[in-house]
């Protein structure tokens, strides 16, 4: 007989597991083009960010070459994706297996 835990019921276990399923990264790679304060000022326009969280995300690219921006379901992460790419930022949308 199969046991189970009575703290966790098995629809709190699916609702999880597509929660993860559902997690997807919004990543800017760093490119030779685009100056630094253009993407601090793209990162405050599309998210919305402060000038310390854009300038530390826009550090983050420019010294590791990437910088996940926003996770979240899917949908949304695409129109991320596709306005940054808008802005002419090369921006990808990966998944988010860390969950």
């Amino acid at each position: 007989m199969a046991e189970t835990n009575p703290h966790h019921s098995p629809a709190e276990a699916t609702a999880t597991a597509t929660a993860l399923q559902d997690a997807w990264r919004v990543v800017v790679l760093n490119d030779p083009v685009n100056l630094m304060s253009y993407v601090v000022l793209v990162f405050k326009k599309v998210f919305g960010f402060d000038e310390t969280r854009a300038r530390k995300h826009m550090l983050e690219v420019h010294e590791q070459g990437r910088s996940v921006l926003w996770v979240g379901e899917r949908e949304p992460a695409e129109a991320y994706v596709f306005t940054l790419q808008q802005w002419h930022l090369t921006a990808i949308l990966e998944s988010d297996e860390t969950g």
